[in-house]
């Protein structure tokens, strides 16, 4: 078959009914997009959507101030955000260097690092969807500073500032927090990232990010959050059903070099973005949520530009999830709902 190039608005929206591919510049692959498919019926799992609520002190909770966590620790009585080194990390410090290589065939090699916990509040209760912009804004101030104290640990080229939302994405504790993993060696999304940062730079002497999100507000078409210093957008590549990407207006490439104002600006829009979230599905919305920053080997990386990435599991209710399965782990991902009419169900709605 002949393929025809797009030259106006409405070929475009016929090519967005039918089923197509879309391109992530970000990591070099194809995600296969089919809006035909929402009108499906569905007989899958169903779970019941109330959440019990959550006390402001849970005497159980080993997050929770003067608790007492594994191996007799005992959690200070903070009053704002705490660090401390996971008491069950993945990655350690005093891990020997050692290497296996048999014909290319079997390879293997040690990794050093440091895990940490951040809790974001000293209340059982919080999310960051319920929390204020300003108590958002002291979990913005400790990311930054253990981004610059990980990252410049000589062996440290990787600082993975993370969180967990919801039991069904993993996280082993109610209680408001996020954890960072620091590598010895750059993980695999970084890196597919990094290359296209790299080459998109070399080709135009510009950021892929600044580019696209100039792009992105001028279609107007994704946009969902914004203000004076970053905007929450559904990628046109989004795999997630309502995955938004989070962008800096500025080029920073990580979070310790942006200036007070865009700080600020960044709690906003994560309140903002968590908030919306909630008033989805009515339910305390499950995510996983992400920061990408330069690595911290010492390289200049002119190329970088800050960005989040949250990653929510739920596709038309608080009842149906979104999983890699079938074709996705053989094939390549798919989703349903293009991300123009998901930005619009999120644009829809108006957080508190």
């Amino acid at each position: 078959m002949e393929e025809k190039s797009i030259t106006n608005q409405a070929e475009t929206e016929k090519l967005y009914e039918r089923p197509h591919r879309r391109f992530n510049p970000l990591i070099g692959e194809w995600i296969l997009v089919s809006p035909h498919r929402t009108q499906r019926p569905w007989q899958g799992q169903v779970e019941d959507k109330a959440r019990e609520a959550q006390p402001q002190y849970d005497p159980t909770c080993y997050l929770c101030p003067g608790n007492e966590r594994a191996g007799s620790a005992v959690n200070p009585d903070y009053q704002d955000t705490f660090v401390f080194t996971n008491d069950f990390a993945a990655l350690l410090p005093d891990t020997p260097e050692l290497i296996q290589n048999e014909n290319d065939l079997f390879v293997a090699m040690s990794e050093r690092g440091i895990c940490r916990v951040i809790c974001f509040s000293p209340r059982h209760d919080l999310t960051l969807a319920k929390m204020k912009t300003e108590e958002i804004r002291r979990v913005v101030d400790v990311w930054a500073a253990q981004y610059e104290e990980l990252g410049a640990l000589e062996y440290i080229r990787s600082v993975q500032i993370f969180e967990n939302r919801g039991a069904m994405m993993g996280a082993s504790n109610p209680h408001p927090h996020g954890q960072i993993w620091s590598n010895a060696s750059l993980p695999n999304e970084p890196v597919k990232e990094l290359k296209a940062f790299g080459a998109y730079f070399q080709k135009n002497g510009r950021s892929l990010l600044s580019d696209y999100l100039k792009s992105e507000l001028e279609k107007n078409e994704r946009i969902v959050h914004q203000n004076d210093s970053f905007v929450s957008l559904v990628p046109f590549w989004a795999v997630y059903p309502f995955e938004t990407l989070i962008v800096s207006r500025r080029q920073a490439s990580a979070i310790s070099d942006l200036n007070d104002a865009e700080r600020d600006g960044l709690a906003d829009i994560l309140r903002e973005t968590t908030a919306t979230y909630d008033l989805l599905f009515d339910t305390s919305f499950p995510y996983t949520m992400g920061f990408h920053q330069r690595p911290t080997d010492g390289g200049e990386y002119p190329e970088y530009h800050l960005h989040a990435h949250f990653y929510p599991p739920l596709l038309r209710s608080a009842t149906i999830r979104k999983f890699m399965v079938g074709y996705e782990l053989l094939g390549s991902p798919q989703r349903d709902i293009t991300p123009e009419a998901a930005a619009e169900m999120l644009r829809k709605l108006k957080s508190k």
